[in-house]
Formats: C-alpha cells, sequence, structure tokens
C-alpha cells in the first residue's frame, strides 16, 4: 500500500548536478521516491517522501539533503510509541491520506 502524505511539504531536495546515477537513493527508499534516468537520480514523487532521511544518509556524494524527524514518518513512529493517533499538523489532524 503506498501511502501520500501532505502535498508538497516535503523537505526533500536533490542537487542533481552532485549526483553520479549510482542508485542507492532507489535502493533505500522505501516508497519509491526516486528513479535513476540517464545516469542521474531524479525525484519521481515527491509526496510519497515520509522524510525518513535514508536517501541522503546513504547518497555518497551528499546530492541529497531531508530533514528526517520533521513530517509523517516522526508522527507515524511517535503515533506507534505512545499508542495515540499520528499527527503531523496538518489540517484535522490528519498525517496521512
Amino acid at each position: 500500500m503506498i501511502h501520500r502524505y501532505l502535498k508538497n511539504v516535503v523537505s526533500l531536495s536533490l542537487d542533481v548536478e552532485k549526483c553520479t546515477g549510482c542508485g542507492k537513493c532507489t535502493d533505500v527508499c522505501p516508497h519509491a521516491v526516486f528513479d535513476v534516468l540517464e545516469a542521474k537520480a531524479q525525484i519521481a514523487d515527491r509526496d510519497l517522501c515520509m522524510e525518513c532521511g535514508a536517501c541522503a544518509q546513504n547518497c555518497p556524494v551528499a546530492a541529497i539533503t531531508v530533514n528526517p524527524g520533521v513530517g509523517c514518518a516522526a508522527a507515524v513512529i511517535f503515533g506507534w510509541l505512545t499508542g495515540s493517533e499520528a499527527n503531523c499538523g496538518g489540517s484535522g489532524g490528519e498525517c496521512c491520506s
């Protein structure tokens, strides 16, 4: 099941000039946010990003930046740990749709 998070709010960015096309981002991303086309990574669907930070941590040339723990991933994990509903500040308190 693919979860879309809040539209157009993710902190993810990709510096295509730095990218070497190694594909590590596609290997580690749990939601298939990235594609590699013409030897460069591209963000295929930004709104699938849950800001876990795996892509940035595994990029050998630091072409990817994301602020992990600020979005829905943090809200979902906090909800699991506390037994509460996930709330990352969206209208009505929802996190994922």
